[in-house]
């Protein structure tokens, strides 16, 4: 962490009501761009709630009307590794690693988390914040938000997993428009074309988002956890191998105690009380 870094824990807020991690970035002063620190406080946190029970779900979002996060504080940089004589400023394989640890940590985090993460997005999401929101399983979009794939506009390739999500999202040939033409995609188209789940009155946003992340935390986490991963997975591999994952699935869930939960409620005709184990 760098002198300009201090108070990540004030950057990127965490805390959880009623079995909901909440995750706000909060950097007014640099417009919610997100610096090497707060990203890494940002997948910590996420790879944190797994394996725990404190929380059932996450809502991920920022503060402020107007921008969910442009992208990556550039002003901020790590401090280079130490080099002998005559070695260059910036030598080949140094750009890999910083993107190895740095958002190809946090999208993953984010995707392979065991917890449903909703985006609650409260303004522009542009570049790499784009990229935070779509990585989470549901995004709600105050109406007034919008995202931009900014990279053409600065001559930049598509990096924090943004060239593996929005194809899943909005197929090949739209994504490579949205990403060569680098145009703004207000709320309502971003409906549209399948990049969120809902829009709302920005003046609802939290009340919305807190409504679907209550549900879910209050929801069978175990097997919402597994759905999670069959989803994720099922783009990724051929029909047998998902075949034999969604076996194994089935099988690992039947072991919880909210399966049996859920078929005694049916029995008796009652609703089930989920307990997330």
């Amino acid at each position: 962490m760098t002198a300009g870094e201090a108070g990540l824990e004030e950057l990127i807020r965490f805390e959880i009501r009623n079995q909901v991690a909440w995750i706000t970035i909060d950097n007014p002063e640099k417009g919610n761009a997100i610096s090497p620190g707060m990203r890494d406080r940002m997948a910590s946190l996420v790879n944190g709630l797994n394996g725990r029970f404190e929380a059932r779900a996450v809502v991920i979002t920022a503060t402020g009307r107007k921008l969910f996060c442009p992208g990556a504080d550039i002003s901020l940089r790590r401090e280079p590794a130490p080099r002998p004589d005559g070695a260059p400023e910036s030598a080949v394989g140094e750009s890999r690693r910083m993107m190895l640890d740095g958002q190809l940590k946090l999208m993953p985090a984010i995707l392979d988390c065991e917890l449903p993460v909703i985006a609650a997005v409260n303004g522009t999401a542009a570049g790499v914040g784009a990229h935070l929101a779509l990585c989470c399983d549901l995004v709600v979009m105050a109406d007034h938000a919008k995202f931009i794939e900014v990279f053409a506009r600065r001559g930049l390739v598509p990096d924090g997993l943004g060239a593996w999500i929005l194809p899943r999202l909005v197929g090949l040939q739209k994504a490579r428009e949205l990403m060569f033409f680098a145009e703004d995609i207000p709320a309502e188209e971003a409906l549209r074309i399948g990049l969120c789940n809902r829009v709302v009155p920005g003046d609802d946003l939290v009340a919305a988002t807190t409504e679907w992340a209550e549900r879910l935390a209050a929801g069978p986490t175990r097997s919402l956890m597994l759905t999670k991963w069959l989803v994720n997975r099922s783009l990724d591999v051929d029909r047998r191998t998902l075949e034999d994952n969604e076996a194994w699935a089935v099988e690992l869930n039947s072991h919880t105690l909210d399966s049996r939960e859920g078929l005694a409620s049916f029995r008796e005709r009652r609703d089930p009380i989920w307990r997330g184990f």
